[in-house]
């Protein structure tokens, strides 16, 4: 018999993902009699994951009831706790993201957030969200999920206004890895730093940046200027500009506004790294082999503390233990400047009553303001599915800061017809249909 909740592992494929997230889970003794429910449709990752889950329990001590299941339906049944880590389509998928936009001329570093590459990911993505909306709803209508799915503020919105799942939380960590960068860059313990951060996911702002009640951020200021190589950064050329450090890494960043990508001289002077998620996506490959191997082998893997949320959040409703994470959540006001209903990361508050986020009502205009260019085609994508308007997909494109900045009109038609082509089956139907009528 379980003595601990059941937490649903959707994607459990990504083994490597699964291992830090269940080792974070089972460290805490409260959790260690889990029922864990495995879930992937590749049932060579699949037994490849349940492999991994009790190497991970023998580490830990732990006792948890381990099931794998290629039926998303009967690993849901009955959860109290959902992690979405999918990646629809795999790598095919990640490589027509970036061969199809490069031959129009349109660069892209990570594309799993915005621009071309992020719309189509959310579009390859939606039926699966919503079908674990839906699916959540019937078979574990009081379980959170907590996402860690790209594109994060499209694919949480997608759930809480497509399917009648409330408790959604997009959990990322950015923040997590900038605080700690920053603390190291000024010579501060990170745990000795108080920081407050809030905006969208990978275009938040370190709001407020202290140590015992004083701004580090002067002193961050002169470790900047006398260090040429930290000016060649994206993220410290925006912080300069905006007086508060962005919580995503350069390589993000770049693709988010029209200022980079499309001049040889910043990618050079900045060092982006154009493709850079290609090259990330085959280590993965590769890596996720090895580990196959290393466990077939009986051979030792490393079970460390990640920073992630998941079991911090878990930990906290099952204890009453509160904790304070970042979370990705509905806006209902928690960040006045923007729109009511778009997702936004805000600090959340974890106890046993549930997630809570907390408000921040100062919330700069400047910062709003540029979060409104990046909302304006994540709104227009989630529509695009909600509503099943084909022009929608278009026009997100169209306002989407680097597309706009590198193509034409007629360019970014013709890329999200052929993208729509290219993707297939794992398009939503209606869009498909829509654009099959557009080409004809």
């Amino acid at each position: 018999m379980s003595g601990g909740p059941r937490i649903a592992f959707i994607g459990a494929g990504s083994v490597v993902f699964t291992k830090n997230l269940l080792g974070d889970i089972l460290e805490r003794p409260e959790l260690r009699g889990a029922e864990i429910a495995l879930h992937d449709i590749d049932a060579d990752r699949l037994a490849t994951a349940e492999a991994m889950a009790s190497y991970v329990a023998g580490v830990r001590g732990a006792s948890p009831a381990i099931s794998a299941h290629l039926d998303r339906r009967a690993a849901l049944e009955g959860a109290d706790y959902v992690l979405n880590m999918v990646q629809i389509g795999g790598h095919e998928a990640t490589l027509k993201d970036f061969e199809i936009p490069a031959r129009y001329g349109l660069r892209q570093t990570i594309a799993d957030t915005l621009g071309v590459g992020g719309i189509f990911r959310t579009l390859r993505t939606a039926d699966h969200m919503l079908a674990l909306g839906r699916e959540m709803a019937e078979l574990c209508p009081d379980a959170w999920l907590l996402n860690y799915t790209n594109p994060m503020a499209m694919l949480c919105w997608l759930v809480y206004a497509g399917t009648p799942t409330s408790q959604v939380v997009g959990l990322c960590h950015s923040v997590q890895f900038t605080v700690a960068d920053l603390a190291e860059l000024v010579g501060v313990p990170e745990e000795e730093v108080t920081f407050t951060a809030a905006g969208l996911n990978h275009q938040a702002f370190i709001l407020r940046f202290e140590h015992e009640g004083e701004s580090l951020y002067p002193r961050l200021d002169a470790r900047i200027a006398g260090d040429p190589d930290l000016q060649r950064r994206v993220r410290v050329e925006m912080y300069g500009r905006l007086g508060v450090f962005p919580t995503e890494s350069s390589e993000h960043l770049a693709e988010y506004v029209p200022w980079f990508m499309r001049h040889d001289a910043e990618l050079e002077r900045f060092r982006i790294p154009v493709d850079e998620y290609i090259r990330r996506s085959e280590e993965n490959l590769v890596e996720f082999e090895t580990v196959k191997a290393a466990l077939a082998r009986g051979e030792a893997l490393p079970v460390e503390r990640s920073n992630e949320y998941a079991a911090v959040i878990i930990h906290s409703m099952e204890t009453g233990r509160p904790a304070v994470i970042y979370g990705n959540v509905r806006n209902d006001g928690f960040l006045p400047g923007l729109p009511d209903g778009c997702c936004v990361e805000v600090p959340c508050l974890v106890d046993g009553t549930g997630l809570h986020p907390v408000a921040v009502p100062e919330y700069p205009p400047h910062l709003a303001a540029l979060n409104r260019t990046m909302l304006n085609p994540i709104e227009l994508t989630v529509r695009a599915v909600l509503e099943g308007r084909r022009d929608y997909v278009r026009d997100a494109a169209m306002l989407d800061p680097n597309t706009g900045a590198t193509l034409t009109l007629d360019q970014i038609d013709a890329l999200c017809d052929e993208l729509t082509r290219a993707h297939g089956d794992l398009i939503p139907e209606t869009l498909r249909a829509q654009a099959m009528e557009r080409i004809a």
